[in-house]
Formats: C-alpha cells, sequence, structure tokens
C-alpha cells in the first residue's frame, strides 16, 4: 500500500470541478490499493484572490471527507486559511525559505537531484520527483525515468513522491523504486468516476 497525491487540473475536469474532488476524497473509503489520499490544488492560473475562493470550498470539502489537502504556491492564503500544509516551487522556497517555519509540511517539485538535496536542505518536508514516464502533460520531453528516481530516494531523507505518467498500472514499479507514495494528475481529472480509476 503507499500514499497517492491527487494533484489538480480543473481545465481537465469533464465534469463540474468540486464534483471531482469530491470524488477524489471518496477514494479513502476501503481503497485496498492505496494507504491515503491527498488532494494538492495547484491551480497555480488563478489569481491569489481566486484561488483563495476556491481553496475555501475544497477544504471544505476535504475536511466534510476527512481527506488532507495541501495548498499550492500561495502561502499567504494557505496561512489565512489556517491550511497547515503547503507545497512550494522550488524558486518560490528560495526566494523566501523562512515559509517553512509556518506550516507543519512543505512539499517542493523537483527535477533532478540536486534540486531534491536543495529543497532539503531549504527545509522541504517531502518532494515530488519527476517526470518518471512518458506522459502528455510533458509530451514533447523525455522522461527521466526509475533510475532517477532511485538515486532521489537514496539520496535524501525525506517521502519521495513520484509523478509523470503514473497509472495503476506502473504505480508499484515507482514504490519498488524507493518512492514513498505518487501523484496523478490527468488520470484523477478526467476520469467519469475518479473511485473506478484505482
Amino acid at each position: 500500500m503507499y500514499k497517492m497525491l491527487a494533484i489538480t487540473n480543473r481545465h481537465l475536469c469533464n465534469n463540474d470541478f468540486l464534483q471531482q474532488i469530491q470524488g477524489i476524497c471518496l477514494l479513502n473509503e476501503k481503497n485496498t490499493m492505496i494507504k491515503s489520499v491527498s488532494i494538492v490544488l495547484r491551480e497555480k492560473d488563478l489569481s491569489e484572490n481566486d484561488y483563495k475562493d476556491l481553496a475555501t470550498k475544497v477544504l471544505k470539502i476535504c475536511k466534510k471527507n476527512n481527506t488532507e489537502c495541501i495548498l499550492h504556491t500561495y502561502y499567504k492564503v494557505a496561512t489565512e486559511l489556517n491550511c497547515k500544509k503547503i507545497h512550494l516551487p522550488l524558486h518560490v522556497l528560495k526566494s523566501n525559505p523562512g515559509v517553512c517555519k509556518e506550516f507543519n509540511e512543505v512539499g517542493v517539485s523537483i527535477h533532478s537531484l540536486n534540486e531534491a538535496i536543495e529543497a532539503v536542505n531549504l527545509g522541504a518536508t517531502y518532494i515530488i520527483a519527476g517526470h518518471i514516464f512518458a506522459t502528455v502533460c510533458k509530451k514533447d520531453v523525455p522522461p527521466r525515468g526509475l533510475s532517477f528516481l532511485s538515486s532521489v530516494c537514496s539520496s535524501t531523507n525525506i517521502p519521495v513522491y513520484a509523478i509523470g505518467g503514473i497509472l495503476p498500472a506502473n504505480a508499484q514499479e515507482a514504490i519498488n523504486a524507493g518512492a514513498d507514495g505518487i501523484c496523478i494528475m490527468s488520470g484523477l481529472m478526467t476520469c467519469e468516476n475518479p473511485r473506478t480509476f484505482i
């Protein structure tokens, strides 16, 4: 069993976005493959105010369904909404490393071993490493592969989550390479019923 981070992208949703969030939360009910599902609200194209409006709604759904929600990029919004979990691009953390003190969990996305080590040194409590497999989200960029994932996992002492082309069929390969969990975006965002995805 492993942990899964559901990365949001409302532009991929065929359903109402908040209904999709509700469906993803239901994956936490008696699922035999995954330990737990957390939602990372990644809607980076929104203004800070619009993000706050959406985050307020998503946090309410997650709380009602006993699902962890991690806000993304807008750490001031997270503080205002009393959300103690944030995921930051590395450049945002580098520009304000003291932000780690305000949160219980700080995730960082990395794309190289050096970035992984830098994120740990800056105070990240978990990292997302990718992209591991070929994915339509980055169709012109070759995947970094399982050996990259393995080197990141063996060189850091915090949880590592694999992202990029992860499916139920290949998730165990990422776990076998040392990952603590997986991240899925498009599969969960486009699925008519998220409960059928896993």
